[in-house]
């Protein structure tokens, strides 16, 4: 019985024990693993020479996937067929490289694999893990690197190619526009620095693309360029900026069309300032006829009075481009556009800001003596008012005080369009705050400071909110202000004409500078701030 007994006791303490040892093996959470894969082995190895195979292995320490890997991938020299990459989906210890081209004779190749390659648990990259081999007896090694910055805006954008074209007897300027670069890399979304390595002695072109083809081409239409004017010599211990900008494309015309049954849109790209169109199919001479710009669009729009026709045939010309194209435009059942007035402005009105009334068909007449403006005490306010055909708006200057009222009334015929059409009567309502609501900014530009200049606060997403145009110095002050973050932007406004002008590649023009304050700045209500914005070289 005692044997019995101890057997049985014993039999209890190893199943307590196991049932202990099999609670400490359950999960406790732990560290987070933040140890990204090691690359233990590739097959070739890495850096080899005389490289001619078709398949490449890269085995790492850990299970992996492929994340974004179409872009974030860079070859460089590019190839003309992108390798297949596998496994796909899958979690791995390996990743294969198959390769579709046939390789260049003695050159070094670079596979940059940016951050696709991560643990399949935790998502940790291996960041900017490269694989290089070479063709020939030895490896390329010099190296060039630089900054991308966007010409306007405060940041530049993500993924961002770099290139370099060798100055062959085969390269022109038209070369980006129709053949991959001879090395290439990328800034990929973390970083605007980039490196070029593994390059070869001699002189290149280098510029920068946002590549939104992928195809590792310029596209003028889409892409946005920088580019590097003087030649890139190799070696060398130059750090090099590139300021990337969009181009005005290229004059060309749109297939014109009916919107309205009295108006026709006649759509471009590029300049606008000098296309004539011209019917060619004989209007009645009962029916007039107005071009006016789309305001902030690239549109004209061909104002008519309706008739019937089946048919109209149009000439659309532009001197500065030298093109002239014929168009023929079908009738459609519409509806005719009418007088519709909106103000910039209902309710509250913000100090420093203008006030207008726009229109959705041309103005041609306005009549002051139907308009007035008056305070909470009734008591009328002077003003001016005056028509802007370019915008095809309504201007109005008024002095306006703290802890006003203002009701602003028009009556029948105040405006009148080209249609003949008048306004019925309307009535809008504005009011405004207390001066302690707002802050007071005066800003101080010294250092780097060339005139003339355009100072500009923004939003943080770069809409413009204030701006002050100087040709010679001049303090800037940006009162009433509501509280909120701003942005402070210089444009440097080389040729005087009172805005920002972008690049051309062709012409080898870079776009006008522009400066950013290096904080945001944050308003608040009643509080005056004055701040010094020093211009950098």
């Amino acid at each position: 019985m005692v044997r019995r007994f101890l057997a049985y006791f014993f039999l209890i303490l190893i199943i307590l024990a196991f049932l202990q040892c099999a609670r400490r093996g359950n999960p406790s959470g732990g560290p987070k693993d933040i140890t990204p894969p090691q690359l233990v082995r590739a097959d070739p190895e890495n850096m080899s020479l005389n490289f001619n195979e078709k398949k490449i292995r890269l085995y790492f320490d850990e299970y992996i996937k492929l994340e974004d890997v179409q872009n974030q991938l860079v070859v460089s020299p590019p190839l003309k067929y992108p390798p297949e990459l596998s496994p796909q989906g899958l979690a791995s210890k390996y990743v294969e490289i198959v390769l579709k081209d046939t390789l260049r004779e003695n050159t070094t190749y670079t596979l940059n694999f940016g951050q696709s390659i991560v643990d399949n648990n935790e998502g940790n990259p291996n960041s900017f893990l490269t694989y290089v081999f070479s063709t020939g007896d030895y490896i390329d090694s010099l190296t060039v690197s630089g900054v991308v910055r966007d010409a306007f805006n405060r940041n530049a954008d993500a993924f961002i190619s770099v290139m370099l074209y060798e100055l062959d007897s085969t390269y022109t300027d038209s070369t980006i526009y129709k053949s991959p670069p001879y090395y290439i890399t990328n800034t990929l979304d973390s970083t605007t620095i980039f490196q070029l390595k593994n390059l070869k002695a001699g002189k290149y072109a280098m510029v920068g693309i946002k590549d939104e083809g992928r195809n590792n081409l310029f596209d003028q239409n889409t892409d946005k360029i920088a580019f590097i004017k003087d030649t890139v010599s190799l070696p060398t211990d130059s750090i090099y900026v590139l300021n990337l900008f969009k181009e005005v494309p290229d004059y060309s015309a749109s297939v014109p069309n009916f919107a309205a049954s009295n108006k026709i849109i006649f759509g471009y790209q590029g300049q606008g300032d000098s296309i004539a169109i011209r019917p060619l199919t004989v209007l009645p001479d009962t029916i007039r006829s107005l071009i006016a710009k789309e305001p902030e669009k690239d549109t004209l729009n061909f104002w008519f009075t309706p008739f019937e026709a089946d048919s109209l045939v149009f000439t659309v010309g532009n001197t500065m481009a030298k093109v002239v194209d014929t168009f023929t435009v079908k009738t459609r059942k519409l509806a005719t556009d009418s007088l519709i007035l909106a103000p910039s402005h209902r309710g509250t009105f913000p100090f420093g800001e203008p006030f207008h009334i726009n229109a959705n068909t041309p103005i041609v007449k306005i009549d002051t003596a139907k308009i007035s403006i008056m305070d909470t005490d009734s008591v009328p306010v002077p003003f001016s008012a005056s028509l802007d055909t370019l915008k095809n708006r309504m201007d109005f200057e008024f002095d306006v005080a703290p802890n006003q009222r203002y009701g602003l009334q028009l009556l029948p015929g105040a405006f009148q369009d080209f249609f003949e059409t008048e306004n019925d009567t309307l009535s809008y309502g504005l009011s405004t705050g207390s001066y302690a609501d707002f802050g007071n900014l005066s800003l101080n530009l010294s250092g780097n400071v060339s005139y003339p200049l355009i100072v500009q606060l923004t939003d943080e997403q770069g809409g413009v909110k204030r701006e002050i145009y100087a040709a010679r110095p001049t303090p800037f002050e940006f009162n009433n202000l509501e509280p909120a973050k701003y942005l402070i932007r210089v444009i440097h406004d080389t040729n005087g004409n009172g805005k920002w002008d972008t690049g051309n590649y062709l012409m080898k023009l870079q776009p006008e500078r522009v400066s950013y304050y290096p904080s945001v700045l944050e308003m608040r209500a009643n509080w005056e701030q004055i701040e010094t914005f020093i211009i950098p070289e």
